[in-house]
């Protein structure tokens, strides 16, 4: 990410405005025709993370995001004159109640899901033939004509590919993609146990990255559900993400009783 845009001076600037502005903008691509996996996760991870926070914020959905995004990260922020992407450069955390090492645990753990969970999401968009047919391709190109669909997806597809080359993950097989979000599960799984929150009871980043993963993983459609079966072999995980969902996603109605929520079926 260009070092213009998130030096320490801006992280430091935007994360001390007081207060936070009324005008804060979160963009992103369109939810149903265009986006992503990795994009939805990393959008859904902010929302919630802001709400966390009692910080007020528009959606904006642009079929253009990726380019308006000086970073061509997703989603972005512009709040005032600041434009930043991710967690981090927010200059906000909801870490004051954990000491050092429980810190460092949680910045472990945030790098294990955004590594396993964000890079496995890469790969099933653009490495299966089948997800990139059916999903993929047919999602990104959806707001271009042609022949200007079929490029810009061609040319993502060659990004990608260089990320996840540089990565190790290109040589990967399907199945040891798999393999490895279950291992991440599980790891998540156990350092949840029986919470709902994986430090002291309290929100933290944590919550937000893995809410982020965990919510499109189980509510995403792709030709092969195995993703979704995976997590949901990990019922903590999967009540942890209901509960967040609940708690900053649904406007309580009079109707609405304990497992109403349709998201996970």
């Amino acid at each position: 990410m260009p070092s213009v845009l998130l030096t320490d001076s801006i992280s430091f600037e935007l994360g001390a405005l007081e207060p936070w502005p009324s005008d804060v903008k979160l963009y992103q691509p369109y939810e149903v025709e265009q986006i992503l996996l990795q994009d939805q996760a990393n959008s859904l991870a902010v929302q919630v993370f802001l709400r966390m926070c009692g910080l007020e914020f528009q959606v904006e959905m642009r079929s253009n995001a990726e380019h308006m995004s000086p970073s061509g990260k997703l989603p972005f922020i512009k709040c005032g004159a600041f434009v930043v992407a991710d967690l981090d450069p927010i200059g906000i955390n909801l870490t004051d109640h954990l000491d050092a090492a429980q810190k460092a645990d949680m910045r472990a753990y945030m790098s294990l899901a955004n590594n396993i969970l964000g890079n496995a999401e890469l790969y099933i968009s653009w490495c299966d033939e089948n997800v990139l047919n059916e999903v993929t391709c047919p999602r990104y190109g959806s707001v271009y004509s042609w022949p200007l669909n079929t490029l810009l997806t061609w040319r993502k597809q060659k990004q990608v590919t260089k990320k996840l080359t540089a990565l190790g993950w290109i040589t990967k097989t399907l199945d040891e993609v798999y393999e490895d979000v279950d291992h991440c599960c599980n790891a998540l799984s156990e350092r949840l146990g029986n919470h709902l929150y994986f430090f002291n009871d309290r929100c933290t980043e944590l919550d937000a990255v893995v809410f982020g993963h965990v919510f499109t993983l189980l509510t995403t459609p792709l030709p092969d559900n195995r993703l979704a079966s995976i997590v949901r072999s990990y019922p903590n995980l999967v009540e942890a993400c209901q509960f967040l969902e609940k708690a900053f996603f649904q406007k309580p109605t009079a109707n609405t009783t304990d497992g109403d929520s349709d998201n996970f079926n």
